[in-house]
């Protein structure tokens, strides 16, 4: 599942290797979380790859890739992706609903959630210096 998700990710993506090196920090560091407790390792892993499958789509509507503009446009980016690879149905909307706030902390209250968005963080952090 989760080279599934790279290929498709990378496909996407094409030739942009900013997007395409930044989804895969954030995988990395979120596959050092998922032995807490309760951290469901798909809906990480599908979570990390794709929270920012939305960028392209934002910055062609909106001329901006403002993080509300991608967690508007990444959803239904994401299910088709998900839905592509028969990632597992009953997982897939919490998915979505990760990728649909990884810009606004505080709406989830996962597991899930925390371990995206403190890996996400820590890139952005990286990235910004």
């Amino acid at each position: 599942m989760k080279n599934e998700l790279l290929r498709e990710m990378e496909k996407y993506f094409g030739k942009d290797t900013k997007r395409i090196n930044h989804a895969r920090k954030v995988l990395s560091y979120a596959e050092e979380k998922l032995e807490i407790d309760g951290v469901d390792e798909q809906i990480v892993i599908a979570s990390a790859i794709l929270h920012d499958i939305g960028i392209h789509a934002a910055e062609r509507k909106y001329n901006s890739n403002a993080g509300q503009y991608q967690e508007v446009e990444g959803p239904p980016i994401a299910k088709r992706i998900l839905e592509k690879i028969n990632f597992p149905k009953e997982k897939i909307k919490e998915v979505l609903d990760i990728i649909a706030h990884h810009h606004s902390p505080g709406i989830i209250t996962t597991k899930n959630f925390d371990v995206l968005f403190e890996a996400d963080c820590r890139v952005n952090r990286e990235e910004s210096s």
